[in-house]
């Protein structure tokens, strides 16, 4: 298996620099040209803002070279693996690679209570009441490694570490009202880690496509606010990255294929674009012999010792549920195809699969 993620340089790295900074410990190594800047601007305030599915890709179709978030693009990067908001945006918050935090993706098997868990949510796969299981909320709580660059700053106590998000007790409403947060922080006494998360574009590419005018207009906004915040704030290195990228798809519905479907343990999982297969096992080489001679044109079939040994989700201490978690088999998507089965959305753009449009990222300093 090519594994095409950079864990040299990927969002973790990033994370590992921030952390590098802030005196805190980390695990994997720093970006060296990262450590530079912040060294020698030694910045009062250490801003990342990260637009969910804003990808390297997306924004050169969007943006003229001469926009302000090109021209302080320093490279692209890739995310880690999968090429999604579970999995990437705890790596960018931890400092950590997936199979260490565990987090792999939206949908997860929890071996201890034997269901597919819709991870952020903690309620099983396809459940439309979204009813959160106190089973599946005290497994994450025990399995996952969650803990923030921000709640270290803080339990440290030197500097302060604030995280800013659309959901929650603390949650900003618009996102005029992110970045109206971000500059009041910015002028608080102190040094400090301020993390911004953004739904957009992500939301409306999954609804209306990743080349819809109305996601080019949300990108080209962001574009202005992220440049009018740079006038506003002093003493500032802002560090704007995505979690991934994003690709308009073709939906193909598991359903409509029987003979595989019969040779299913339990509901897929992880993401529709890296689906993970448990398969009965009288019925593996079955399986196999079906899904390339159906899904080879659009999909790379790797059995569960393939993932492992090629470190596909990073390196670092293996999380005590992430072997479990594991498919017999994953498909990765090469081509522009998702597959869908119980409980999963019909959207018209997606992610985690293994194109260019997915996994490189802006790495954007200013």
């Amino acid at each position: 298996m090519q594994v095409r993620n950079n864990y040299q340089e990927c969002l973790t790295n990033l994370a590992c620099s921030i952390r590098k900074y802030f005196g805190l410990e980390y695990v994997h190594n720093t970006l060296e040209y990262i450590d530079k800047i912040l060294e020698e601007r030694k910045p009062k305030n250490v801003v990342t803002i990260l637009f969910d599915g804003m990808g390297s890709r997306i924004l050169d179709r969007t943006l003229s070279q001469d926009s302000f978030l090109i021209q302080n693009r320093i490279k692209e990067i890739t995310t880690v693996f999968p090429a999604t908001t579970v999995a990437a945006t705890t790596s960018i918050v931890t400092g950590l690679n997936p199979v260490e935090t565990g987090m792999l993706g939206w949908n997860m098997y929890y071996k201890d209570i034997d269901k597919i868990i819709t991870t952020f949510l903690n309620v099983e796969k396809g459940d439309t009441n979204r009813i959160p299981l106190e089973e599946a909320i005290l497994y994450k709580q025990k399995h996952m490694k969650t803990k923030t660059i921000m709640d270290d700053i803080n339990e440290l106590g030197k500097d302060k570490g604030y995280g800013l998000f659309p959901f929650g007790p603390s949650a900003y409403y618009t996102v005029d009202g992110m970045f109206e947060r971000i500059e009041k922080l910015c002028k608080k006494e102190g040094r400090k880690y301020i993390y911004a998360y953004d739904t957009e574009p992500d939301h409306s590419m999954h609804d209306f496509g990743s080349e819809s005018d109305k996601v080019k207009e949300l990108i080209k906004y962001r574009n202005r606010k992220v440049e009018e915040l740079s006038n506003k704030i002093e003493e500032a290195i802002i560090f704007v990255i995505a979690d991934h990228g994003h690709l308009t798809v073709q939906n193909i519905h598991l359903k409509e294929y029987p003979a595989i479907i019969d040779c299913l343990e339990r509901n897929t999982s992880l993401e529709p674009r890296a689906t993970n297969f448990f398969i009965k096992e009288d019925k593996k080489e079955e399986f196999v012999k079906l899904f390339h001679e159906t899904f080879s044109a659009d999909f790379d079939l790797y059995t569960k010792e393939d993932v492992i040994e090629s470190k596909l989700f990073g390196d670092g201490e293996e999380n005590s549920i992430f072997r479990d978690a594991l498919g017999d088999f994953l498909a990765i998507a090469k081509g522009n195809k998702t597959l869908l089965y119980n409980g999963d959305i019909v959207l018209k753009s997606q992610h985690a699969g293994y194109t260019d449009d997915e996994i490189y990222i802006p790495l954007i300093v200013i």
